[in-house]
């Protein structure tokens, strides 16, 4: 990872940390003179994006450090970690709110200081854009996950934040029950984010396939490579933002070593070329070991492209 990646990565977990911090002191300020469900769902909301954000700075920090002797692969498992982490405290915040607002259903309760919490609202989304468009910028550089998950809390945010501010209006002119049925929207929303977040974290610790169509792009340059004769068992996972890839490439039965591992070199320059940062591991077999009727043989994946 270059200096530019490090420096975008640590800068964008501290703005993010300042954000929801400044987020929640005003909306707990707004939540007390409101006494408005639909505020307590935007402050329920920020509070979680602060531990989210906090638990992302760390695990940011961790998977910046290089491999050592306990970790020869690295720590970039710590962005899926902090990110599953996340899931679980959101998917607890929306049961929460959700019962919260059934509460308020059965026992309505008035609606005070409406501009207040609007001008809470109009400042929140302001500062809430800002972020999302720096955040924005760091994944396009970093591809980091975890920043990733950072972004979809902060931009559901936005939305979140609209939304209240139509609420708290509407609960302004006379249309009290739109105030619990809004914050019951919002915590199924949040409920429904924790589930997209957490399955995507899940799928990196649990090493899934990069199911994008990689496969089939690493087998055509694989046997691109004129001395290759085919290629399979072609395997890919990923380890926070590097790509793991492993493949079986079959070469001239009489070919030597040496020039065997040239050969499977120049092959993995080939495909960090299109995945940068991959670590490539490739193992050298004579073409008499090619089986032909594996279901991973080299018409699969010709006909997958």
């Amino acid at each position: 990872m270059s200096l530019r990646e490090e420096k975008l990565l640590r800068r964008v977990t501290l703005a993010s940390v300042g954000v929801a911090i400044l987020l929640i002191t005003l909306k707990l300020v707004a939540v007390i003179s409101t006494n408005a469900i639909s505020m307590m769902a935007s402050l329920i909301d920020s509070t979680m994006d602060l531990f989210a954000s906090l638990v992302t700075l760390t695990a940011v920090r961790i998977a910046l450090q290089p491999p050592d002797e306990d970790h020869r692969f690295g720590h970039g498992k710590a962005e899926p970690l902090a990110a599953l982490a996340q899931a679980t405290f959101i998917a607890g915040s929306g049961a929460f709110l959700l019962l919260e607002a059934v509460q308020r259903l059965i026992r309505p309760q008035t609606v005070e200081t409406v501009d207040l919490g609007i001008a809470v609202m109009l400042l929140s989304m302001v500062a809430t854009g800002f972020l999302v468009l720096f955040q924005r910028h760091v994944i396009r550089v970093t591809q980091s996950t975890a920043i990733q998950a950072d972004a979809a809390h902060y931009g559901s945010d936005f939305l979140v934040n609209a939304a209240t501010i139509a609420a708290l209006w509407l609960a302004q002119q006379g249309v009290h029950w739109i105030d619990p049925i809004f914050g019951a929207a919002v915590g199924g929303f949040i409920l429904f984010s924790a589930w997209i977040v957490g399955r995507k974290a899940l799928d990196q610790l649990m090493d899934r396939e990069v199911l994008d169509g990689s496969e089939a792009r690493i087998h055509a340059i694989a046997v691109s490579h004129p001395r290759v004769e085919a290629a399979d068992h072609i395997r890919t996972r990923m380890a926070g933002r590097t790509m793991i890839i492993q493949l079986y490439i079959y070469l001239q039965n009489d070919l030597d070593l040496a020039h065997a591992h040239v050969i499977g070199d120049e092959v993995a320059e080939k495909i960090q070329e299109i995945f940068p940062g991959a670590d490539v591991l490739i193992h050298e077999e004579p073409s008499t070991a090619h089986d032909l009727s594996s279901p991973k043989n080299g018409a699969t994946y010709q006909e997958s492209l």
